[in-house]
């Protein structure tokens, strides 16, 4: 599959549009990284099969997991510790463990992070609509405790032709 960007390009892309500043200031809102200005709507379904308090998941998450998984951050591109991995494994959730992806479904999109063109179930992932930076997109959540993943985008390969961009920061990764 061709990449949809390269490295040099999007780097050349984000520093003209004056993102350089995000790697030293912190997000200004929850859910929001610092790019953003309008923070990110709740997620809609509230009956996941995991539930935890705000204490928990921050007892139980790095920071970076928990600005992902349950603020809806976002990590840069090209940083994620997954955005480059090419073993045969399976991915899961970082917050509750559930099995999310596998490594026969992931590609390189040439975006900075993971991508996979299908969850390792339907029913392992749950979609929203977000409309937050002024667009229409699909955001992904984990199925059984609601962690923010990522979006899922209609640009990817055959035979889905999905692309679901998913932080690293939301996964850990078996190896076989």
């Amino acid at each position: 599959m061709k990449k949809l960007f390269t490295a040099t390009a999007l780097t050349t892309l984000l520093a003209g549009a004056g993102v350089a500043a995000y790697e030293t200031q912190k997000p200004t809102a929850p859910g929001c990284d610092t790019m953003c200005t309008v923070p990110h709507k709740e997620t809609a379904k509230t009956d996941f099969p995991v539930t935890k308090t705000t204490e928990e998941w921050r007892e139980t998450l790095t920071p970076e997991q928990f600005y992902v998984l349950r603020e809806k951050g976002t990590e840069r591109a090209f940083t994620g510790r997954y955005s480059n991995e090419h073993a045969a494994g399976a991915y899961q959730c970082a917050g509750c463990g559930a099995p999310l992806f596998t490594s026969g479904a992931k590609f390189d999109s040439g975006t900075g992070w993971p991508s996979f063109w299908q969850p390792v179930d339907p029913a392992a992932v749950h979609t929203e609509s977000d409309t937050a930076y002024g667009m229409v997109r699909t955001e992904v959540l984990c199925a059984r405790c609601g962690g923010h993943l990522g979006h899922v985008f209609d640009d990817g390969p055959k035979p889905t032709g999905l692309r679901y961009c998913i932080n690293s920061a939301s996964l850990t990764f078996t190896r076989k």
